[in-house]
């Protein structure tokens, strides 16, 4: 196990591979190989300064099925070495199959070691294409393979009892909301622009059945700031993770939310991305012995990405001193929060 430089008590490890850059997209779309680029400049750093940077595995058929149906499974299976639209959004390449097998490869890796390792380790999974808006039966959003909703139902059967998942990428993660829609097993708290791509994740999903109040949604006018992402969190969503006392939390980590992001109307700053995974990271210790994993989706201009990757993996690696909590005015946080708690109120202490 290699530690931190900046807490003797935590070890992060990354986990990717170049064949993700064999994932190709028509010219002008958002979702382009160059995103890899700029995370394998963050990976590079990260090496150069001690930081183990590890090769993931494919992931299984078994795996997959636990996720999504048997005939998507086959039908993405069959599109191997082809070009195809999918969607007006969603475009594979010939080398698209070996990078969505292991872009879900990496994340079910990252738990892996995640959970082999024990308290103190977290990973990083730097993969593309993302995962979150792909649904059980079907591809949309840039998503093939919902990654953290394999990795959070990988985690559950190894045995774990409650996995939480936080998702502060710009969009809501609709994929991973309906995969455990009725699951008390799984939290699933996502921040995200609303209304918005691709339309779900109002105040009033929070779950089905036996799993009603464990979707937490919370939906931000355009144009929210840091401060009011920050109340948000604090005042909802990181006391319902702390109740819900998960073993292992998962992170959706996409940064589209940030200002010069060039499909939302957010403005979110780089140094609050490694902040809010910071604040993850400090909930993660107090309730799972500090298991962790960040799994990127989102994020589509160069320039903020990669200062958000640098920021995330540094907090990741428990550098606490670096961030601070903003401050000032936070009037779409507070629109936000009053939306929201009439229907978590009955189920959450709040």
């Amino acid at each position: 196990m290699v530690f931190s430089p900046y807490n003797s008590a935590v070890s992060l490890t990354l986990f990717t591979s170049p064949r993700f850059a064999d994932h190709l997209t028509p010219p002008g779309h958002p979702e382009r190989v160059e995103r890899f680029e700029v995370m394998q400049v963050v990976a590079a750093e990260f090496r150069k300064r001690g930081g183990p940077v590890d090769e993931p595995r494919r992931v299984t058929n078994e795996e997959l099925l636990r996720i999504h149906d048997a005939d998507y499974v086959t039908s993405i299976k069959e599109i191997a070495g082809r070009a195809v639209a999918l969607d007006p959004d969603t475009f594979s390449s010939p080398g698209t199959y070996d990078a969505v097998t292991l872009a879900a490869g990496a994340a079910v890796t990252a738990v892996d070691h995640v959970l082999d390792e024990g308290n103190g380790a977290r990973a990083c999974a730097l993969v593309r294409p993302p995962g979150h808006h792909a649904e059980r039966h079907k591809a949309m959003g840039f998503c093939f393979f919902n990654s953290i909703a394999i990795a959070a139902a990988h985690a559950r059967a190894r045995g774990l009892a409650r996995v939480a998942i936080v998702d502060y990428d710009v969009h809501h993660g609709n994929g991973t909301q309906w995969s455990f829609y009725d699951d008390p097993s799984v939290l699933f708290v996502s921040s995200h622009q609303y209304p918005y791509y691709p339309g779900t994740g109002a105040a009033g999903d929070t779950g089905t059945g036996a799993g009603v109040g464990f979707t937490v949604n919370l939906p931000y006018a355009a144009g929210a700031t840091d401060a009011d992402y920050e109340l948000g969190y604090t005042k909802v969503a990181f006391p319902i993770v702390r109740q819900f006392r998960p073993e292992l939390i998962l992170i959706s980590a996409g940064f589209d939310a940030h200002m010069n992001d060039p499909l939302a109307g957010m403005r979110l700053t780089a140094p609050y991305f490694g902040h809010l995974t910071a604040a993850i990271a400090a909930v993660a210790d107090e309730c799972c012995g500090g298991r962790l994993v960040a799994i990127t989706e989102g994020g589509y201009d160069l320039t903020a990405l990669a200062e958000s990757l640098r920021a995330t993996i540094r907090a990741l690696e428990g550098d606490t001193k670096a961030f601070t909590a903003p401050t000032g005015v936070a009037p779409r946080g507070e629109a936000t929060i009053s939306t929201v708690l009439p229907h978590l109120t009955d189920r959450w202490k709040l």
